[in-house]
């Protein structure tokens, strides 16, 4: 029974230049003298490092474990030495560079040991642990963890295989499902049993007949609630709202997933990858890869993840006039940065461009609000109103209209009569979001750890004043109870600078008296184990000394005591002089009264 088709709103129809590859079979890429392996495969999550340069790895051992939520492991593509761990630049617009192990192949190819995992034997939450160690990830393009997306194994009506394949030029999905339908079938119904649907379909364009063939052959052979859907040829179809909206007519709303209203999708690549993981033990170390466009032999390879790009050029062997390279399709890719970059478990096509294939664009006229783009937009969106707050910067309006609905399949930009590259201008206002968004964060953590730091001092100073008010009173209550007076010092104007009454004084006082009780019981000794005759005179040395404290001291005293007075100075006198000299008129100077 043939399942009812829907629409989606927009999309468009451009020339998809599938023939150029399509009839070319998936044959193994050779094995580079190099292999890059990025510890990055999106840019939700980055693998630990668990290698060190000079270590023999094997084919399949893990080289960096998974962390986080979103993470996913990264396995070592081929047996060889780790030559290093550097940055290198990623498959990226920006060209940034992200942190790599760099492998040197032996072209031994041993394995690590591994074998099938019975899933069926183990409890669910094991065997998605087991696929994330497994590293794998959806190999439609984002590469997002399928461990994650597995759910919680219930909630789930209709697992969507896609093998929609709907932008131009890429054919590695449909030669996949041609060649490699049966294991495709076998990891769909893996994933079926473990997200706990009821029935798979699996939506392919029609322009794909072989493939569609391939997979209703694969599918009349097993048991499990399976159909295969030819959907009509637009592009995006392949999207993954859109492949939902056409096979199940379940219209996911803006801000909203599948996986809320009882449909999660799939690609048949990752199905394939789930398929090698349960049954092999293998993980996901390669994947296919469509070598096209402006090339003398396009076609197919199974290319091992960490392969760089350079290296795969002269499979296809490019045409003169090739002056850049995509990667990804015509419609969602971008131009390659640097050729150094490492295939990665989302790349799945490389375009040799040329001027013929691929003109400049036009240049950017303004926007005549025509629009066209709005009516090409699959995801329902205003693009041209996206278009201008993000060009303005007014990106709190630019999220008002779902600038995060938008998924960039450029068929907005692909009918725009102005040649503007709207697609540019989202990817932009997505950025800087992303940016001030991270910018704040970390404005907030810093506020937090400040506040935090006042509230530890103000809480430590509580505590040390509480720790010396008992010292305090357990002092006092010694005190008291040995009967000791409390010393009490005299201050200024006979006012007592310490008294009993205050715990803290009262302890400085105690601590003091003890210390000049201390001072007072030890003897100074300059020198021990003298000679009788050095002795002798430091004797006479010591007692002479204290004679003259002894003297110096009464001294004091006596000059102390108020009934004797002493001789009046110099500069006593001088006041006196000067008021004499004012009172007779006549100036006399200080100097002639020191005369």
């Amino acid at each position: 029974m043939s399942a009812r088709l829907f629409s989606f709103h927009g999309g468009v129809k451009p020339e998809h230049h599938k023939n150029e590859s399509a009839g070319s079979p998936i044959r193994p890429a050779p094995l580079p003298t190099r292999l890059i392996v990025p510890l990055r495969h999106n840019t939700r999550a980055v693998a630990v490092c668990r290698v060190e340069p000079g270590q023999t790895v094997l084919k399949g051992e893990r080289i960096g474990d998974a962390e986080g939520v979103l993470g996913t492991a990264v396995h070592a593509p081929a047996s060889g030495t780790v030559v290093e761990i550097r940055e290198h630049p990623m498959a990226h617009p920006s060209g940034l560079a992200t942190t790599c192990v760099v492998i040197e192949p032996d072209g031994e190819e041993r394995w690590v040991p591994h074998q099938p995992y019975d899933h069926l034997a183990s409890d669910r939450q094991s065997t998605l642990n087991y696929l994330r160690d497994s590293g794998i990830v959806g190999m439609g393009g984002a590469a997002f963890p399928s461990h994650v997306k597995l759910g919680a194994g219930s909630g789930i009506e209709t697992l969507v295989l896609n093998g929609a394949e709907c932008e131009p030029w890429i054919t590695c999905d449909d030669r996949l499902m041609r060649e490699r339908a049966v294991t495709i079938i076998d990891g769909a119904i893996i994933l079926f049993e473990l997200i706990g649907a009821r029935r798979i379909l699996v939506g392919i364009e029609d322009n794909k007949p072989e493939a569609i063939a391939a997979m209703r052959a694969a599918a009349a052979d097993c048991k499990a609630p399976i159909e295969v859907v030819a959907v009509p040829t637009r592009y995006p179809a392949g999207g993954e709202k859109q492949l939902i909206r056409v096979l199940t007519g379940i219209e996911i709303p803006h801000g909203k997933l599948g996986g809320e209203y009882g449909v999660q999708c799939f690609n048949v690549g990752t199905a394939h990858a789930v398929h090698r993981a349960i049954r092999h033990g293998e993980p996901l170390l390669s994947r296919v890869v469509t070598l096209t466009g402006n090339a003398a032999q396009p076609g197919n390879y199974e290319v091992l993840i960490g392969t760089p790009i350079a290296d795969l050029l002269p499979l296809m062997q490019p045409k003169p006039g090739t002056d850049r390279y995509l990667l990804g399709g015509p419609m969602m890719g971008f131009a390659l940065p640097d050729l150094s970059v490492p295939i990665v478990k989302g790349s799945n096509c490389i375009i040799a461009a040329s001027q013929a294939l691929f003109p400049e664009p036009e240049p950017e006229l303004a926007c005549i609000r025509c629009g066209e783009c709005a009516r090409a937009c699959p995801a329902d969106l205003q693009p041209f109103e996206l278009y201008w707050y993000s060009r303005s910067r007014n990106f709190g309006k630019a999220q008002e209209y779902h600038l995060f609905d938008c998924i960039e399949c450029g068929c907005c930009a692909f009918v725009c009569p102005s040649h503007i590259p709207l697609v540019d201008y989202y990817r932009f206002a997505k950025t800087e979001i992303w940016a001030r968004e991270r910018e704040n964060t970390a404005a907030s953590q810093a506020r937090d750890r400040f506040e935090f730091r006042n509230y530890r001092i103000e809480r430590e100073k509580a505590e040390k004043a509480a720790r010396l008010a008992a010292k305090a009173a357990e002092t006092k209550a010694k005190l008291a109870k040995t009967g000791e007076p409390v010393a009490i010092e005299k201050g200024g104007d006979d006012k007592p600078a310490v008294s009993s009454d205050d715990p803290k004084k009262a302890l400085i006082a105690a601590a003091l008296a003890r210390a000049k009780q201390q001072k007072a019981e030890v003897e100074a000794r300059n020198t021990t184990d003298l000679p009788p005759e050095t002795a002798a005179e430091i004797a006479e040395i010591d007692a002479r000394r204290k004679s003259l404290d002894l003297s110096s001291k009464a001294t004091s005293t006596a000059s102390s005591t108020p009934n004797q007075a002493s001789p009046p100075s110099v500069e006593s006198k001088l006041p006196q002089a000067n008021d004499a000299a004012d009172s007779t008129g006549t100036a006399v100077h200080v100097n002639e009264e020191r005369k």
